[in-house]
C-alpha cells in the first residue's frame, strides 16, 4: 500500500492494482487541502492503475480536475451501489468507460484471484447522497478502507476472515462548531467534546475489526486561506476538531494502542500475515509532525496564488440572486413533504456584499414554500455569508450546497434550538433525483420493533438517528442515552432526542410494563437473560 494522501492510497497486488480516493487540488471554495502535501507525488505512475475507487462525491475524495488529468481512463471503476447514478455519470463524463457495478456487501472477484467488496451506505445523510467503505482480498490478505463511511456495525467484513490492515478516519471533517456564533469558551467546550467523541468512534470501530494493524487516515485537511488559518491544529487547543495522525498515535497509545501505522504520501507499506513493513519518505515522523506549523507555513506561501484565483472566480453580479433562488428552490420547496416538514420554520441567508458590509437576507420558507426577502420575523437557522459564493453556486448549478460552501466553513452560522439535521439535508439535495430520493427514504422508515435491556432500562436497539445498534454504540449516564456513533443523546424518561428535532427514543424502565402490542422488550429481555 503506496499513502498518497488525506484519504487517498494505491494497493498494489500480482492480480492488480485499485488506486483510491485520489484528491490533491483544493476543494469547498479552495479551503480544504491535503495535508501532508501531495501535489509533488508521481502521479501519471500513480495513476497508471488497473482499478479505480471512489468512495463517495466529497470533493475530497472525489478531486474531478485530478481524476480527469492523472487516472489512466483504461482503469475499470469499481462503483458503489448508490442510490442516484450521479458518480456514475460524473466519471463518464471525465472519460471513464468500465465499470464494474457492485453490489453492496457481495464480494465480487476479479481477475487473477483478487477479491473486493463494497459496502454502500445510502441514508440522505451519508456523504452526498451515498458512502462506503472497500473490502479487498488477496493470497489470504485482507484489508479495509473504511475511510470516512460509518457503518452501523463491522460484522460484515468480519465474517469474511480477519482483518490485515484496517483504514479509518480519525479526525473531524465538519463545520461545527467552528462556525457558529458562540462564545469562545462555549465554542472551545463543544470542540473538546467533539474531538473527544471522534476518538471515542474510532477507538470502538478499531476494538470490532481487531485487525492486524490500524492505519488513521481521511484527515485532517488543512487550511491554508488567511481567513481560516485559525482552524489548523497549530495552536494546543484542545477544542480543535482536526487533530492530525501523530495526534491520533498519541492518543490511541492511551487506550492500549500499539499496532497503528501512519502513511505519509510516497510511505510505502507492505503486508503480510506476519506484519508490516513501512518505509517512509522522512527520517522521522515524530521530528516531520514536530515542525507542522513550519510545513503549513511553507505550503500557504506555495499555494497562495491559487487561492487568489479561486476567489477571482467567484462573483458573478450578473445574477439576479433572489430571482435565481426562487427559481431553483421554489419547485423543490414545493415537492417537499418530509424534510420540509423536519425543518418546520424559516432558513435565513444574511449575504455579504463586494464591499465587506452591505447585508442582503433572503429567506427560505419552507413552511411557506417560498424563497423570499426577510421579513423580521423569527427563524430556526441563520446562515451569514459572501454573496459571491452564494453566485457561484447558482452560476455553476450546484446541487449540493453541503458539499460546497457548509464544509468550505465560510460562512457563521446561529440557529434557535437543537440541531436539525433536515435543513442540511435539504441543502444536500437541490436537484429532482436527489430530493426524491431523500423524501422516498424517510418515507420508507418503519419503526424499530426489537427492543435492548441496557443497565437499568429497555430501549429499541437501533438509535433513531441512523440505525446505529445501540448494543455496541450505546452508552448510558443516568437518564441520558448516548450512541457513539455519531454522538446523539436522548433522554431514557421521556424519549425525547436531546441532540436534534425529532428522532424519538423508546424507552422504559427495566420491569415496567411494556405498551400494548410491545413484545419486543419481552423477547429481548429473555436473551439478554441468557447471555
Amino acid at each position: 500500500m503506496t499513502g498518497t494522501g488525506h484519504a487517498s492510497l494505491r494497493i498494489d497486488t500480482a492480480a492488480g492494482s485499485i488506486l483510491c480516493d485520489p484528491w490533491v487540488n483544493p476543494a469547498y471554495f479552495a479551503s480544504w487541502f491535503p495535508f501532508p502535501d501531495n501535489s509533488q507525488l508521481d502521479w501519471e505512475a500513480l495513476g497508471d492503475c488497473d482499478y479505480l475507487y471512489v468512495s463517495h462525491l466529497h470533493r475530497d475524495h472525489f478531486d474531478a480536475e485530478h481524476l480527469k488529468r492523472f487516472v489512466s481512463k483504461k482503469a475499470t471503476v469499481l462503483l458503489p451501489e448508490f442510490p442516484t447514478s450521479e458518480m456514475r455519470d460524473e466519471l463518464t463524463g471525465l472519460g471513464f468507460t468500465k465499470f464494474l457495478e457492485t453490489k453492496s456487501d457481495q464480494v465480487h472477484e476479479l481477475d487473477g484471484g483478487l477479491k473486493i467488496m463494497i459496502q454502500a451506505l445510502t441514508s440522505p445523510t451519508d456523504g452526498p447522497i451515498g458512502d462506503s467503505s472497500l473490502w479487498v482480498e488477496y493470497d489470504g490478505i485482507r484489508i479495509l478502507n473504511q475511510n470516512d463511511a460509518r457503518p452501523t456495525d463491522l460484522t460484515t467484513f468480519n465474517a469474511l476472515g480477519h482483518v490485515h490492515a484496517h483504514l479509518l478516519q480519525f479526525s473531524g471533517a465538519i463545520w461545527y462548531p467552528m462556525v457558529y456564533e458562540l462564545p469562545e469558551s462555549a465554542k472551545r467546550a463543544f470542540g473538546k467534546q467533539k474531538r473527544d467523541r471522534q476518538f471515542d468512534r474510532t477507538f470502538r470501530y478499531i476494538n470490532d475489526l481487531k485487525a492486524s494493524h490500524v492505519v488513521p487516515i481521511a484527515g485532517p485537511p488543512c487550511f491554508l486561506d488567511d481567513e481560516l488559518w485559525q482552524f489548523n491544529d497549530i495552536f494546543g487547543d484542545e477544542g480543535n476538531i482536526f487533530p492530525d495522525q501523530w495526534v491520533f498515535q498519541q492518543e490511541y497509545a492511551k487506550v492500549g494502542g500499539t499496532n497503528s501505522i501512519v502513511l505519509l504520501p510516497g510511505s510505502v507499506m507492505s503486508l503480510s500475515a506476519d506484519g508490516a513493513e513501512t518505509t517512509h519518505p522522512v527520517d522521522s515522523l515524530e521530528d516531520f509532525f514536530a515542525h507542522k506549523r513550519e510545513h503549513l507555513e511553507e505550503m500557504r506561501e506555495r499555494k497562495r496564488p491559487i487561492i487568489e484565483a479561486a476567489k477571482a472566480s467567484w462573483r458573478h453580479p450578473e445574477i439576479d440572486l433572489l430571482k435565481e433562488m426562487k427559481r431553483r428552490i421554489e419547485p423543490l420547496l414545493d415537492e417537499s413533504v418530509y424534510l420540509a416538514k423536519g425543518v418546520g420554520g424559516p432558513v435565513r441567508f444574511d449575504l455579504v456584499g463586494y464591499d465587506g458590509e452591505s447585508v442582503e437576507s433572503i429567506v427560505v420558507d419552507f413552511p411557506g414554500k417560498q424563497v423570499r426577502h426577510y421579513a423580521d420575523e423569527k427563524v430556526r437557522y441563520r446562515f451569514r455569508t459572501e454573496r459571491a459564493l452564494i453566485e457561484h453556486l447558482l452560476f455553476i448549478e450546484e446541487v449540493d450546497w453541503v458539499n460546497s460552501l457548509f464544509l468550505s466553513c465560510r460562512f457563521s452560522a446561529a440557529r434557535i434550538g437543537q440541531y436539525n439535521e433536515f435543513v442540511y439535508s435539504f441543502f444536500k439535495c437541490l436537484s429532482e433525483e436527489r430530493l426524491q430520493y431523500a423524501e422516498g427514504w424517510f418515507d420508507q422508515q418503519k419503526p424499530d420493533a426489537e427492543d435492548i435491556k441496557l443497565g437499568d432500562w429497555i430501549v429499541q436497539r437501533r438509535c433513531p438517528h441512523l440505525k446505529a445498534d445501540l448494543t455496541r454504540f450505546g452508552i448510558i449516564d443516568g437518564n441520558t442515552l448516548t450512541c457513539q456513533l455519531h454522538g446523539w443523546k436522548f433522554d431514557l424518561s421521556s424519549g425525547r432526542c436531546l441532540t436534534s428535532v425529532g428522532h424519538e427514543l423508546r424507552s422504559r424502565r427495566a420491569g415496567a410494563s411494556a405498551p400494548d402490542g410491545d413484545t419486543g422488550a419481552a423477547a429481548a429481555e429473555s436473551v439478554v437473560g441468557q447471555g
